[in-house]
């Protein structure tokens, strides 16, 4: 679980700095806004305990995704023979998850704007591959299970 939500976190929140940035976004408006879910929109005006809370935020998010597939995975073996498959459809999983229960429950302020398809696209396929499929890979690694 450790390596899995580790390796994901860091996947995921260098895509939302790199991609942010490139945008015009400052990478700490970025993790602000992970704190926003928990702090509603006062966490933009943290300054840097806020991104720091961001941060831990996102990682303990990440531990949580990974801990969810692994316990998943010793119900349904299945998962683990077909890491690959299974990581990558649990990452298209968690990002909706994400985008239509987690963030609208959340104290983070609504979106005033759709998300720009290229937001859209781009965050699925990190879901995907930066997020479920290490998870994935890491699970079955550690459980021992040959593909």
């Amino acid at each position: 679980m450790f390596v899995g939500g580790s390796i994901a976190g860091a996947c995921d929140i260098t895509y939302a700095v790199g991609f942010s940035a490139y945008r015009g976004v400052a990478p700490m408006r970025i993790l602000q806004s992970v704190a926003s879910g928990l702090l509603g929109p006062a966490s933009f005006n943290g300054g840097v305990a806020t991104a720091v809370l961001g941060l831990c935020l996102h990682f303990f998010i990440a531990f949580i995704v990974a801990a969810i597939f692994y316990l998943a995975s010793r119900l349904l073996p299945v998962v683990l023979r077909y890491a690959a498959v299974a990581g990558i459809a649990y990452g298209a999983v968690v990002y909706a998850v994400m985008n239509l229960v987690v963030l609208p429950l959340s104290a983070a302020p609504p979106r005033t704007t759709a998300m720009p398809t290229v937001v859209m696209v781009t965050g699925l396929l990190v879901h995907m591959f930066g997020i479920g499929l290490p998870i994935a890979l890491a699970a079955r690694s550690a459980a021992r299970v040959r593909p």
